[in-house]
């Protein structure tokens, strides 16, 4: 059901264990042509390409791409209680642990009159997606719209794909569950598209007799590798969170570990998608055995089997030994999972040791399904080993920092001839210029390099000049 990787015995650098731990195969540059005509398509004829890709890929084109408020009244109406009580939990608690997130402005004085003022100021407007392929997400709401508001976002636009199986009024809208999500948050701005042609709308925006969606600044939430795929094209003509791959849990284990839990959270994981990746990793090998007998029981007993299996013997998925746990700590930081659990003695003190994980959750009573609805962390994190360079969505995300300059004629003046001198040694002299023009009067400006003669005949490096044109058309370093 699932294979081992046996590494004792074996001191691996960490690029070797990258390239020997197992991982999901997926090509989003394949996808990419598939992609890049859609999105041309949304561009160029708007609503009703959305509308034919929508009957095309979800099987229902939907009466209106902009869900009426009518229709997420209903779907607040009719959400079972339990549902809508566990729903307002997790906002309420994802909120809390968001909030604690926010960055507070602060100044830095540098001398008298020199000070830089570090301030944060959300983006105006942002797409949020929601998967709803071979599961519903109302959680993946929260996860999306949570760090949004509290990062103090404008404007909230959240698509989801319509659902050819809905019926009545939720006829060829998003799950009903997801509406009511979007309700209970105070969100009215949702779209029945998915895909591909739903990052081109929310990048391009798209008016119309049915629908304005004005283009976003940022796109976050997880998706299909299409929707990955088209977040890859459209990088640049909008901000993304990141590109989703499958899901992937990696679990931490000693033979303290209970097997049954251990084989639980595997099971957990895998039900996302036959990619989804599964991966222990011990040190001890009567463990590896009852987790590998605790995986027949519990994959016998689960609702989606036959994807349960597919992704638990897939090439993305093993039980990996190792000599001891310092070699175990290896393993997960060169893999970088997703989630990772820990299931050790002393738990939170091996936690504190891994540097590289999207989340980590730390001893018996943190399941990585905590963390998919209530925890109050985020669950859209980085996946395929993109841990080691990124973190997970959060209200950073919609946030900017901006920096505030203010310096008076004296601070000027005591940093003047540096300023000068690394303007010349750049050839920039007219960077120079601006600051004598200010505190060393014509006088001193005439002295520098020949002064206004010398900045003219610097004038084709900025201008023309591949390095120094760079620096001159937006990324100056000493602007």
């Amino acid at each position: 059901m699932i294979s081992r990787l046996d590494l004792r015995g074996h001191r691996l650098s960490r690029a070797d264990l990258r390239d020997s731990l197992p991982r999901a195969e997926f090509d989003m540059d394949d996808a990419l042509g598939v992609v890049a005509p859609i999105c041309a398509q949304v561009r160029e004829r708007g609503a009703a390409a959305i509308a034919e890709l929508s009957e095309q890929f979800d099987g229902v084109r939907p009466a209106h791409l902009r869900v009426p408020a009518a229709v997420l009244a209903a779907a607040t109406d009719q959400l079972d209680p339990i549902v809508r009580a566990a729903l307002v939990e997790a906002i309420d608690r994802t909120r809390t642990v968001h909030t604690a997130q926010l960055p507070a402005e602060h100044t830095t004085t540098l001398g008298p009159g020199a000070r830089v003022t570090q301030r944060w100021l959300p983006t105006a407007r942002v797409g949020l997606y929601v998967p709803g392929g071979l599961a519903v997400y109302p959680s993946s709401v929260v996860m999306n719209v949570v760090p949004a508001q509290v990062a103090g976002v404008g404007s909230i636009a959240v698509t989801s794909p319509p659902q050819r199986d809905n019926t009545g009024v939720f006829a060829g809208y998003p799950h009903p569950t997801i509406l009511a999500a979007c309700a209970l948050l105070g969100v009215q701005e949702v779209y029945a598209v998915g895909g591909a042609q739903a990052i081109a709308m929310l990048a391009y925006g798209v008016r119309d007799a049915d629908v304005d969606c004005p283009p976003v600044n940022i796109i976050t939430g997880p998706g299909n590798i299409f929707v990955a795929s088209a977040k890859r094209h459209l990088r640049g003509v909008v901000g993304i969170d990141a590109e989703a791959g499958p899901t992937e849990i990696a679990i931490l284990a000693d033979e303290t570990a209970d097997p049954d839990h251990v084989a639980a959270d595997l099971v957990s994981q895998a039900e996302h998608d036959p990619l989804a990746a599964a991966v222990l990793v011990t040190d001890s090998e009567p463990l590896a055995r009852a987790v590998e007998a605790a995986l027949a029981r519990w994959v016998g007993a689960t609702k989606h089997a036959e994807r349960v299996t597919t992704a638990l013997a897939g090439r993305q998925s093993a039980v990996v030994l190792v000599d001891d746990l310092d070699a175990g700590l290896a393993v997960v930081d060169a893999y970088a999972a997703e989630h990772l659990e820990i299931h050790t003695r002393d738990a939170a003190q091996v936690a504190r040791r891994v540097t590289n994980a999207g989340a980590i959750f730390v001893g018996t009573y943190s399941p990585v399904s905590l963390g998919d609805y209530s925890a109050g962390s985020n669950h859209v994190l980085p996946t395929a080993g993109t841990a080691a360079h990124s973190g997970g969505l959060s209200v950073h995300a919609f946030l900017r920092g901006v920096q505030l300059i203010e310096y008076d004629e004296q601070a000027l003046g005591q940093v003047a001839d540096g300023v000068v001198a690394l303007a010349r040694d750049e050839d920039l002299p007219a960077h120079g210029d601006a600051i004598l023009a200010r505190v060393g009067g014509a006088a001193a400006m005439a002295g520098v390099g020949g002064g206004a003669g010398a900045s003219r005949a610097a004038g084709s490096v900025g201008a023309g000049s591949v390095g120094a044109g760079s620096v001159g058309a937006g990324s100056d370093v000493t602007s």
